[in-house]
């Protein structure tokens, strides 16, 4: 009797693992999954222009909503786009809010272990920026100022990994925010990106904002779950393809004026 308890129970536990085992299975999104559903939902910044805004109408618009929008359309399905913070867009991904991210999202390692990334479609230089008199030209030098970064983005990284224990960092909900907390006084200066810098200088000319030093240059990719292996290699195939037949170099000089960068492919 003991022996048929026992075995019965081994049963039963191998029958739960095998549920488990097919509910994570059925977790993963597919691209047939997309099809059948006929919407790809992407994530994105509104706050950080050219690559997220909001356009008059209030919808979201910008480079990573072309890039959404593009693939979509190559899927055969429509687009929603879901806005998103620089801390809750991982969030908003894993727990299946969204199918992807085109939210400006630089490729690091430690980020990998969360996330999956595709080849990148878009870069960026992040660096810091302050006012013509305000002695800083690099990270040693940020030692007793306040500097404004958006909480978890790779400005925040880098200055967390590099700058001196006598700098204060001052993290802040998103770019707009950090943004203002600088221009407000609440910081000396501002990590961002090259882009922010150039908006920033045109509309308060009078504060003679220039870069300090450069942070990092960041690769942006499409993010997805780590489990989802079949969406992952039919978004690297999207972009490849994109990147080589001149529709992501046409998105590119809408948006940022210029030519598509040299892209890494990994």
């Amino acid at each position: 009797m003991k022996a048929g308890r026992i075995a019965r129970a081994l049963a039963g536990l191998a029958l739960m693992a095998g549920m488990a085992a097919q509910g994570l299975a059925h977790a993963q999104t597919t691209v047939d999954d997309i099809v059948k559903r006929g919407k790809l939902r992407a994530g994105m910044l509104v706050d950080l222009p050219p690559f997220g805004v909001t356009s008059a109408d209030g919808k979201p618009d910008g480079l990573d909503a072309d890039v959404a929008r593009l693939m979509a359309k190559y899927l055969g399905v429509d687009v929603e786009i879901v806005p998103v913070t620089g801390p809750n867009r991982i969030p908003y991904l894993l727990t299946g809010k969204v199918d992807v991210l085109t939210a400006t999202f630089g490729i690091t390692p430690e980020r990998a272990k969360q996330v999956a990334f595709s080849i990148p479609y878009s870069q960026i230089e992040m660096l810091v920026l302050g006012p013509k008199s305000l002695q800083m030209g690099s990270f040693e030098e940020t030692a007793g100022h306040t500097v404004a970064v958006p909480r978890a983005s790779t400005s925040d990284m880098a200055m967390t990994q590099y700058a001196p224990k006598t700098a204060r960092i001052v993290r802040m909900d998103d770019d707009a925010t950090a943004a203002q907390a600088f221009l407000s006084g609440q910081a000396e200066a501002l990590g961002t990106n090259q882009l922010i810098l150039a908006q920033l200088a045109k509309e308060n000319p009078k504060l003679e904002l220039e870069k300090k030093f450069t942070l990092s240059r960041q690769f942006q990719g499409v993010t997805l779950r780590r489990g989802d292996t079949d969406l992952l290699q039919w978004t690297n195939t999207f972009i490849y393809y994109i990147r080589n037949n001149g529709e992501l170099d046409a998105l590119t000089r809408k948006w940022l004026g210029e030519p598509m960068p040299a892209l890494p492919t990994f």
